[in-house]
């Protein structure tokens, strides 16, 4: 059996809509019929060679939402027509000092959904049990899909800022704008940095809640006490630095940035910190899927069917997009 997946030969190679074997579940592993698969950044870093050592040939897609359709060996957590997510972390050890801690995201053994395995982009995924997520009844498939990273990881992210009441977030597009919702549930005041221009970006920001926003090279209106960075670009670090007040912290939210320019102690001074989240949690995703309905968490989507992935892709490159795009396969689509 057959099916349409979008693959990458080698960096740089584009994205191909191809005709590729249904792959087959091994011991504890679930096969799902794939309803949608949300486009994260990290998928243009995986196609533009900017991470090391993917497994090309590659389907990437690590926002996956499906419903089971054969399980593996060894398989109970789940049966065949359960609806379940998959994330980005899609195997961990379970034994390392990092695992045994609660430090998943950075076991040295992990494999990653759409970069050290199969993704998404495809009519069918397989995945390891375990690292399945049960998607809460109130959410639709395609609202769920931005959930599984971008969520997610804003989600992390916010918890490194500790209980910051103002928060500047750089760089407004599928995490930021999931972020802002859940930091107005927790009664934070959200501050938006965006492209210098982008007029659309900060209309979006204020619709959501956020109480200012300007451009990423603009000073916010008071000192901030925390500022995530989800743009990929090395230089805002210190302009972020330069954003917060004593005592703040800057949390670089991206696995892939630019290189950090040199900068004057001075503003790293007054114990400001500058930290990194590397990947998710199991927890991360979870905690975040039972808190969506009672925010609500409202995604906003931008729909394409599988076919037109590499577009979806390239309108994510170029900032073209209000929210999320989500890749849509079956009938529908």
């Amino acid at each position: 059996m057959e099916m349409q997946a979008l693959r990458i030969a080698r960096a740089g190679a584009g994205l191909a809509l191809e005709r590729i074997p249904v792959p087959d579940p091994g011991p504890g592993e679930l096969r799902l019929r794939v309803a949608a698969c949300g486009v994260c950044r990290t998928d243009l870093h995986v196609l533009d060679g900017e991470l090391p050592d993917p497994a090309y040939p590659l389907v990437p897609g690590h926002q996956i939402v499906g419903r089971v359709e054969r399980v593996g060996a060894g398989v109970t957590r789940f049966a065949p027509g359960d609806r379940v997510g998959v994330s980005w972390l899609g195997e961990a050890c379970g034994r390392c000092r990092f695992c045994a801690s609660g430090r998943e995201n950075l076991c040295d053994a992990s494999v990653f959904t759409g970069y050290q395995r199969d993704g998404g982009f495809a009519e069918y995924a397989v995945a390891d049990t375990r690292f399945c997520l049960a998607i809460p009844p109130e959410l639709d498939d395609v609202s769920a899909a931005p959930l599984l990273c971008a969520g997610a990881i804003g989600y992390r992210s916010l918890r490194m800022t500790g209980d910051a009441p103002t928060l500047g977030l750089y760089g407004f597009g599928a995490a930021a704008h999931l972020l802002t919702q859940v930091a107005r549930h927790q009664g934070r005041r959200v501050f938006a940095f965006t492209r210098p221009g982008d007029d659309e970006a900060q209309r979006f920001a204020l619709e959501l809640g956020a109480e200012w926003a300007g451009p990423s090279d603009a000073a916010p209106p008071e000192p901030l006490a925390a500022a995530i960075l989800f743009a990929p670009v090395g230089a805002l670090v210190p302009a972020a630095l330069r954003a917060v007040d004593k005592g703040g912290v800057v949390v670089c939210g991206g696995i892939h940035m630019s290189d950090v320019p040199s900068f004057p102690y001075r503003i790293l001074w007054e114990e400001r910190s500058v930290r990194s989240v590397a990947n998710l949690t199991r927890r991360d995703a979870e905690e975040l899927l039972a808190l969506a309905p009672r925010v609500p968490l409202r995604p906003h989507t931008e729909v394409f069917a599988l076919e037109r992935g590499v577009e979806a892709l390239e309108r994510l490159r170029h900032g073209q997009l209000r929210g999320s795009a989500v890749l849509v396969t079956g009938p529908g689509s």
